[in-house]
């Protein structure tokens, strides 16, 4: 998914103060207040009242300020979302968070990969999917699991814009490729 150039923009600000040495919070820590901030951003009432702009700014950064209270966030955090409304650019928070996932993920050394299955599958063949494809890959990923009903069975990996096909379908479809050029030779 394409990130906005307003999103990349404040992630990267984000990303910089958070992994400069002796930050106050750690990277995870972030991501999960971020994360926690989105969820109250479900609520209809407080989503009109940050990004509408009948509402002064001055009364958004108290809404925000009572809401980062309440969820225990940061003082980088709390001064992240205050730099967001400033610029009234709360409208954009769940892409500046996906961005700032994927600037940290990226300064921190991992690569992000799509897993999908034809069933749930336990931690145990999560780990050892992820840890098969680390070898692979020769990198640390962070993976997203999903379950694809089309799938027969085994699963399908995408990381970056390479593809490891494991599934049934894709077995099948390389006996069939397989025997294709052996009858027309």
């Amino acid at each position: 998914m394409p990130v906005s150039a307003v999103a990349t923009r404040y992630s990267n600000a984000l990303a910089d103060v958070v992994t400069a040495p002796g930050s106050a919070l750690a990277p995870p820590t972030a991501v999960a207040e971020l994360r926690s901030f989105e969820a109250a951003l479900a609520s209809r009432e407080l989503r009109n009242a940050l990004t509408t702009p009948a509402v002064p700014t001055a009364r958004k950064r108290a809404v925000v300020g009572r809401v980062a209270d309440i969820l225990k966030l940061s003082p980088i955090t709390r001064n992240f979302l205050f730099v967001l409304i400033d610029h009234r650019r709360i409208s954009s928070f769940g892409d500046v968070v996906d961005a700032f996932e994927q600037t940290l993920d990226s300064r921190l050394g991992f690569a992000r990969a799509e897993v999908a299955s034809a069933s749930e599958l336990t931690g145990a063949q999560r780990a050892a999917i992820v840890a098969a494809l680390e070898k692979v890959g020769d990198k640390r990923l962070r993976a997203q699991f999903a379950v694809d009903a089309a799938l027969i069975g085994g699963v399908v990996a995408r990381i970056g814009s390479t593809v490891y096909d494991g599934s049934v379908r894709g077995q099948l479809q390389a006996l069939e490729r397989r025997l294709s050029a052996e009858s027309s030779s």
